[in-house]
């Protein structure tokens, strides 16, 4: 009994140096994936996020919501459609969106950190034109109401945290070609965000380890790499997929100024702690040094 009391002091002391790094700090977490469907995994993100803001940590939270988004459309008979792995958005599925993702998501979750002990303040990128894109044009497709980020706007956020608040944030956002909102990708607004906060820590959630030198073994993790290394992972195939974009939302938040990316295993319980406050760290790190 000692003993176990002993390496959980133990497990404290290591945090200690890190509580002290981070402390009035800005870490941005992507919340998404299976962390967010199951109940236990989200009662762990949900516990890892308040413990982080009790001690002295500023946490901006961004999540998605695609499968919820997806069973909505379902309700309505209305089929999902994806190109390139964008969800295609007409003004009918861009309804939905907002529903979803501003609505009844995004008020779950700041509900769940409130019931928990936590302070939360549910924002989406309409508010205080936080988050502002034009229509996205790329390889020739029409992607409907799917929007191309290209502005930034902090200062809502920042005005949440020093009322002491943790920001949950939909990605909705506005439209600044004349259409009223767009649909954007979680993962990008997440690190636009970690850049204009001037955030040391970006954490992507997903349900990988994180990224493999073998897709079949999890015992291959690459546990750290610079942005200099992705195009030569990219061309021998190591990071392909939907890795791709998270791992370029990575880099593009490293060349913006955020210290260290991660992308970490949102499937193991209490990994945001993990990645935050041990010696050990989790996952795969992108950064300079």
């Amino acid at each position: 009994m000692v003993q176990v009391l002993s390496d959980k002091a133990g497990l404290l002391v290591q945090a200690l140096p890190y509580i002290q790094k981070f402390n009035k700090k800005t870490i941005v977490i992507k919340y998404g994936g299976n962390a967010m469907i199951n109940q236990e995994l989200q009662e762990s993100v949900i516990k890892d996020i308040i413990l982080l803001g009790l001690v002295g940590i500023n946490i901006v939270v961004i999540h998605g919501g695609g499968s919820e988004i997806s069973d909505m459309l379902k309700k309505i008979n209305k089929k999902s459609r994806f190109i390139n792995g964008l969800r295609y958005t007409d003004q009918e599925t861009m309804d939905v969106v907002q529903q979803v993702l501003c609505g009844k998501v995004n008020k779950k979750l700041v509900s769940l950190i409130n019931s928990a002990g936590g302070k939360a303040m549910g924002l989406c990128g309409l508010d205080g034109s936080m988050i502002g894109a034009v229509k996205l044009a790329a390889d020739g497709e029409d992607y409907g109401l799917v929007g191309d980020i290209n502005n930034i706007n902090p200062d809502p956020v920042n005005d949440v945290i020093d009322k002491g608040y943790i920001p949950v944030i939909a990605t909705v956002a506005s439209g600044l070609d004349g259409n009223e909102a767009y649909n954007v990708n979680a993962d990008t607004a997440a690190a636009r965000l970690a850049v204009a906060l001037d955030a040391v820590k970006l954490i992507l959630l997903t349900d990988v380890r994180g990224i493999l030198e073998d897709q079949e073994d999890e015992d291959t993790l690459i546990s750290k790499i610079s942005p200099d290394e992705i195009p030569d992972l990219m061309s021998r195939g190591i990071v392909s997929g939907g890795m791709i974009p998270k791992v370029q939302c990575c880099a593009e938040a490293v060349s913006g100024g955020v210290k260290r990316a991660h992308i970490i295993d949102g499937r193991i319980r209490h990994s945001i702690l993990i990645e935050t406050l041990s010696d050990e760290g989790i996952g795969t790190m992108i950064s300079r040094s």
